[in-house]
């Protein structure tokens, strides 16, 4: 919880106020801009060498690794006190969701280079590469953004409240109460 008040400590009070009513919103962006950069730095790891004449590929790819880091994050930090569901029921769901969202990130990068030809020879490298960019990382990853933060909150984790941690002082005090 650290990180999340040290951002709204330099948030204007308007804007803090609604963050704060939003917070696991919050959490989902930060897990997802950490996503975001294991996404482009896998994808053009592969991009860059082994799958160079597969961008669509390499994307799906980096996306499928960020998912994963995604999951842990999302679990554990982002959705940590909602729930509802078995753990294997929730995994399954949350990466049936996530290749749904993978899918999603990765039609307007197919988009660009297959049906308006944003792609060597046709266009100059840089052009090709900006493309890409744009329609992979950020068209493609806003889209699929969207579609998890609806889609986590009402099938993988939709109970608000199902993983709610007491506090420790309070279960220590309960425990001395029942003692007695």
């Amino acid at each position: 919880m650290a990180v999340v008040e040290n951002v709204l400590a330099r948030v204007p009070v308007p804007v803090r106020a609604f963050l704060r009513k939003h917070q696991d919103m919050l959490k989902f962006a930060v897990v997802g801009g950490i996503c975001f950069i294991v996404t482009i730095t896998v994808n053009y790891a592969l991009k860059l060498t082994i799958l160079n004449k597969n961008p669509v590929t390499a994307l799906a790819i980096a996306v499928v690794v960020a998912t994963i880091v995604s999951y842990v994050l999302n679990r554990e930090w982002s959705f940590r006190e909602r729930g509802g569901r078995e753990r294997r029921h929730e995994a399954a769901l949350f990466f049936l969701i996530s290749g749904m969202g993978v899918v999603l990130n990765s039609v307007p990068l197919f988009v660009s280079r297959y049906f308006l030809h944003l792609q060597v020879p046709e266009v100059t490298l840089v052009t090709q590469e900006v493309a890409d960019f744009v329609a992979g990382n950020l068209l493609g990853t806003l889209v699929a953004m969207v579609f998890r933060w609806w889609a986590f909150k009402k099938w993988v984790f939709p109970d608000a409240v199902a993983r709610v941690r007491p506090l420790r002082a309070v279960v220590a005090e309960t425990d001395d109460k029942q003692a007695a």
